[in-house]
């Protein structure tokens, strides 16, 4: 009995430290608002990239609807109040880089059966206060797969899946932000 008693003993220490866990944020507590700078479209559209796909592909306004996703997921997230650049103790700056739209698989008709979408952004966070650079990011990614084929059961549209990458970066943003793993 008394073995199940100190069994009983060590596990309720264990787990009342629990693991260390947190959804606090692990950036410095000195930080309470952020400035998100519109982001910047830097892709080069005149660039060949490969024999494959000779031109990049870009979308309009692609670099707007990613600052406005950046923003809300700051909004939600809560650890950094996103305000006025004169309020802010950091300032996130980004720019689009890159926006890649690559076949995965093809069908037996070798029509493309599934697409991956990368948005690819260059990232740094600056400390307004002691005009210091945080961290910086470069060629920061956030992507999503999807099926360009309507008889797919896992159909999506591409308007879909870039909405669905641009929610993907937006998150990784705000975790690359907040946390520190």
């Amino acid at each position: 009995m008394n073995t199940r008693k100190l069994f009983l003993l060590v596990s309720a220490v264990f787990i009342i430290g629990g693991c260390g866990y947190t959804t606090r944020s692990a950036i410095s507590s000195r930080f309470k608002t952020i400035y998100i700078t519109p982001f910047l479209n830097r892709v080069d559209i005149t660039q060949e990239t490969d024999v494959a796909s000779k031109y990049k592909i870009y979308r309009p306004y692609l670099e707007t609807d990613i600052t406005k996703a950046v923003i809300d997921k700051f909004l939600w997230d809560g650890n950094l109040r996103p305000t006025k650049a004169q309020a802010a103790d950091v300032t996130l700056k980004g720019e689009l880089v890159e926006f890649r739209k690559d076949p995965l698989r093809y069908t037996d008709d070798e029509d493309v059966e599934e697409y991956r979408i990368n948005l690819i952004v260059n990232l740094s966070l600056w400390d307004n206060r002691e005009n210091k650079l945080v961290w910086e990011e470069p060629r920061f990614t956030g992507d999503t797969t999807y099926f360009p084929i309507s008889t797919n059961p896992q159909y999506k549209s591409e308007a879909a899946a870039i909405t669905t990458a641009i929610t993907d970066l937006a998150q990784r943003i705000v975790e690359r932000t907040v946390e520190e793993w």
